[in-house]
């Protein structure tokens, strides 16, 4: 049987030593993962009269935490899968129960999860980006809209065409809803948000932070079980001295967007981060015009400002025709970026005679 790990465990458990789910029709081929912690293990399976591809969640009920918080996480997944319908997230199926064990049936995808050692180009991992967003954008334009509160690699599994599905919905919420005390220390630091690590309410904006230190982990080669390292103790991201110059200035300047402390100066949800990344290239040195932009984006505090009526630049004795425009932004500058814009767009100008 060919070995398809999903979640980095290797499943070394004997084949005769995994659960018998026969009396509920279904084979188990192998674990794709565990949380010990959490007392929860998956298994992929098969029904026996068909032999589809299942994945069968497992909760350990004798772990559960003595307030009930573990027991109903189970339910709170369930209830929140049976809302969705995306091809994107693995649809819930079935689900039933043994003595001190409660079992979930999900869907399967032949993919790997991101918690692998893989390695992805910057153009890939932009294109993975697109298809988490929209996944996202699904969630937060719904009715009652959902924040995962827990994406991370481990909670992405990526396909051969670069198609990302995101699982494990064990602790997601419907947006505006109180979290619990016992919630609050859930998730995992480094990839939580800021606000949720310090307490306070959860916005779109939340989730976007998550997928953007994941990414991070992508173009940097980081383990996920590192990104603490380049988090300090006011849990501040230190992330743009390990991006490399090999990434263009406007994607470095998305993903510093992405991961901003603060949620207001982060996109203000899926769909906005999609419409700005989708034009950007990820790769390229860029345009000194596209350098300065990148470079005022990426800074904490935000600014109002418009560029308009651009003439043309003289690159190396050689005129380059640049279209006039009006690149309006929607925040405030500090007197120092002004300042640092007005200089460089002179210098741009004496450049034109």
């Amino acid at each position: 049987m060919e070995l398809d790990v999903r979640n980095g465990y290797q499943g070394d458990i004997p084949f005769n030593k995994y659960p018998d789910f026969s009396q509920h029709g279904y084979q188990v081929l192998q674990e794709l993962g565990r949380n010990r912690e959490a007392g929860r293990t998956t298994y992929l399976a098969q029904t026996i009269k068909t032999n589809q591809k299942v994945v069968i969640k497992e909760f350990r009920l004798t772990h559960a935490i003595a307030d009930l918080s573990g027991v109903k996480a189970y339910e709170r997944e369930i209830q929140i899968l049976q809302q969705l319908n995306h091809p994107q997230i693995p649809r819930y199926l079935d689900c039933f129960a043994t003595a001190g064990n409660f079992y979930m049936l999900q869907e399967y995808k032949n993919a790997l999860s991101l918690g692998l050692q893989r390695k992805f180009e910057p153009e890939e991992v932009k294109q993975i980006a697109i298809s988490l967003l929209e996944i996202l954008m699904y969630l937060q334009q719904r009715v009652n809209p959902i924040i995962h509160r827990d994406i991370k690699p481990e909670n992405i599994l990526v396909d051969e065409k670069l198609n990302a599905y995101l699982v494990d919905f064990g602790l997601a919420q419907n947006q505006g809803e109180k979290m619990t005390l016992s919630s609050l220390t859930e998730g995992t630091p480094g990839f939580i948000s800021p606000e949720e690590y310090f307490g306070y309410s959860l916005t779109a904006a939340s989730d976007l932070y998550s997928l953007g230190v994941t990414l991070i982990c992508l173009i940097t080669h980081t383990r996920a079980g590192d990104i603490h390292k380049l988090i300090n103790p006011e849990y501040r991201g230190n992330f743009q001295h390990k991006l490399s110059p090999k990434i263009s200035p406007y994607f470095k300047a998305w993903l510093l967007k992405m991961v901003a402390h603060k949620r207001q100066h982060r996109y203000a949800n899926a769909a906005a981060a999609l419409t700005a990344l989708k034009p950007i290239a990820a790769i390229g040195n860029g345009t000194a015009l596209e350098t300065l932009t990148a470079a005022v984006k990426s800074r904490k505090k935000s600014f109002v400002f418009g560029l308009a009526t651009l003439g043309t630049l003289a690159l190396a004795g050689k005129n380059l025709a640049i279209a006039q425009s009006a690149v309006i932004n929607t925040q405030v500058l500090e007197a120092s970026d002004r300042a640092s814009l007005n200089s460089h767009l002179n210098r741009l100008q004496k450049t034109r005679h």
